[in-house]
């Protein structure tokens, strides 16, 4: 079945779970599709069957708290996370044993961006602390770090041979995970015209787009070789300042994220048209939203976690 825009209107709320007291600040597909894993501000890692679609088992993490919580590369049974209460060490887990495999300290400040290779144990953490660190599971030690001179947010290209970093807020700046030692190989400038904080940063899976979300009520779609602005996207509810998560469908056409109002809105990202407004019916501000990497269905959170399915009745 192809996204289209017929197909993305039609999407309905499937299921709804209600096993967090608090907001859900991050929600993740394993990369055959089949699980999904969330983290939450009450302390909680709730795992999701997603083809029998219902909570399989709730971790805790309550002494470090639990934000940003990413699969592994190529694995289904351990994740890693960063922390929102004690320290900024990041953690990797073991889900079937519930034992931690390592821990990750350097950081000073805490963690606002994690991001997984596509392709082997590599991953990058951003901090407040203005340093992005680049980490192998198998060891640690920090692999490397480079100073971007601002706070990051940053991200693996699909192939795993760049990574992106979106410096203070206005540029985005390219590096060689071979060569990141010698600083970036290229920067844009991409200022907004509103006040607002770059929170994420994602490529399209072709590799073609980059997406930043912000707290500002505008999202922007840049051409990842140069830089230059396709899109911004804005019309959707934010106006408490919050961190949405936005995010590319898989093949790379649409663009969604979800609203304080509980909708979610849909843009595409060859016409710049939006094509779609979703009715979540959440109770809250829809913090993250992720599009499975595999199958036709996405999951949207506030304190409560919705996954969608497409109506064929009305396709």
């Amino acid at each position: 079945m192809k996204i289209t825009d017929g197909v993305l209107r039609s999407f309905r709320v499937a299921r709804t779970y209600r096993e967090n007291s608090q907001k859900v600040n991050c929600v993740d597909f394993s990369p055959n599709g089949q699980h999904a894993i969330s983290s939450s501000d009450d302390d909680c890692i709730v795992l999701y069957d997603i083809q029998e679609g219902k909570p399989k088992r709730t971790l805790f993490s309550k002494k470090y708290g639990v934000d940003l919580i990413r699969y592994t590369h190529g694995d289904t049974q351990t994740v890693v996370y960063s922390s929102n209460k004690l320290d900024d060490t990041i953690r990797y887990l073991s889900l079937s044993d519930n034992k931690y495999i390592r821990y990750f300290p350097g950081h000073t400040a805490r963690v606002i961006a994690l991001s997984m290779s596509p392709v082997d144990d590599t991953f990058i953490s951003g901090s407040l602390d203005k340093t992005i660190r680049i980490w192998d599971l198998r060891s640690q030690n920090c692999q490397g770090l480079t100073n971007p001179l601002g706070k990051p947010v940053c991200s693996f290209d699909p192939d795993g041979l760049i990574f992106a970093a979106g410096v203070e807020s206005q540029a985005i700046k390219l590096y060689d995970l071979r060569a990141f030692d010698k600083g970036p190989f290229a920067s844009f400038e991409s200022r907004f015209n509103r006040i607002c904080d770059w929170t994420g940063l994602k490529f399209s899976n072709d590799g073609k787009q980059i997406l930043i979300s912000t707290n500002g009520g505008m999202i922007r779609v840049v051409n990842a070789f140069n830089g230059s602005v396709l899109h911004n996207f804005s019309g959707y509810n934010n106006s408490r300042g919050i961190s949405l998560e936005a995010c590319f469908t898989p093949d790379s056409q649409f663009v969604m994220i979800g609203s304080e109002d509980g909708r979610v809105h849909v843009w595409s990202t060859e016409s710049g048209m939006k094509v779609a407004v979703l009715d979540g019916k959440h109770p809250g501000p829809i913090n993250t939203l992720q599009f499975n990497p595999r199958y036709m269905t996405f999951a949207s959170a506030c304190t409560s976690m919705n996954f969608w399915l497409p109506c064929i009745d009305d396709l």
